[in-house]
């Protein structure tokens, strides 16, 4: 069954980034008028906004089926996320600093990953997920835009 048939599952994770986008203008309204939040609670709202949306976009690239190697690196990418969840959750543990490095880490091979065009049998896609311009032929950009493909 395709995954146009199901659409209640497509909207797992579209309701968890709408949940999270709400977690992320709480954590601005409480950073303009702490006073009306509870203590921590700064950050509990960053840490949730951080691992829910990791897992959104896990969910996400599990229900478009996505081959293994990018759902690896969607993985990891969302690991790193969790990572900067703890440091912000525990920001006094001894071991944040850590969780922060990690983070950074994971970030930055993700994005090195993205340059070098890995996994290399995927098609090319601009960080927001959008097909890239690409006339390596001259037989169309194969852009969603203009409608003209390539080939």
């Amino acid at each position: 069954m395709s995954i146009r048939h199901r659409p209640a599952r497509r909207l797992l994770p579209l309701i968890l980034a709408g949940v999270t986008l709400a977690g992320i203008a709480l954590l601005l309204v409480q950073d303009a008028a702490p006073s009306l939040f509870p203590s921590r609670s700064h950050e509990f709202l960053a840490a949730f906004s951080l691992a829910a949306i990791a897992f959104a976009y896990v969910i996400f690239q599990l229900i478009h089926r996505a081959p293994l190697k990018e759902l690896a690196k969607a993985i990891m990418l969302a690991a790193a996320f969790l990572f900067w969840a703890a440091n912000q959750f525990w920001p006094n543990l001894p071991k944040a600093s850590l969780f922060n490095d990690i983070a950074i880490a994971l970030f930055v091979l993700d994005v090195f990953w993205v340059i070098k065009g890995w996994p290399a049998n995927s098609k090319e896609r601009s960080f927001a997920g959008d097909e890239r311009i690409s006339d390596r032929r001259g037989m169309g950009c194969g852009c969603a835009c203009c409608g003209r493909q390539a080939g």
